[in-house]
């Protein structure tokens, strides 16, 4: 399963809302400025965010996004299944003349239970993954890379 672009925009806007978590609404020259994402595009991915219940948003002069719920209780899969469905490892046709298990030849798909152990096993890693792990993760990462050399 490929992560779409507009899916790892909107998974990095909401790591940017966890990081800033308690503190004022953001708007979306920062967001954008700090994950690297275009503007317009985060405009958008924003909206959907706030439609979905991850965000929200509030105007004027003080306004931006905020994160809605604890970065602890929000995980990486959740997100992934608002923003483009189904964690797979392939995409799965709709044909209603043969059933999901079923090869194109009428005989049971020797390839299913490869999918489904490849599924669970992506949607494990996702949703355990909270944004506070990836918030703890990214503090260990800069102190891997700089570390502090003050005595």
């Amino acid at each position: 399963m490929a992560i779409t672009q507009k899916c790892q925009y909107a998974l990095r806007a909401l790591l940017e809302l966890a990081r800033r978590h308690g503190e004022r609404p953001a708007k979306i020259g920062e967001i954008a400025g700090a994950q690297g994402i275009p503007p317009r595009f985060l405009e958008v991915i924003l909206n959907e965010l706030k439609q979905g219940g991850f965000a929200e948003s509030r105007r004027g002069k003080d306004g931006g996004y905020t994160l809605i719920r604890e970065p602890r209780d929000l995980t990486v899969g959740e997100v992934i299944r608002f923003v483009q469905g189904p964690i797979g490892p392939v995409e799965r046709g709709n044909d209603p003349a043969r059933g999901p298990a079923d090869h194109p030849q009428g005989i049971p798909d020797v390839f299913q239970n490869v999918w489904k152990r490849a599924e669970d096993a992506l949607s494990h890693v996702y949703d355990k993954t909270t944004f506070q792990d990836l918030l703890e993760e990214e503090t260990r990462l800069r102190q891997s890379v700089a570390p502090d050399f003050t005595i």
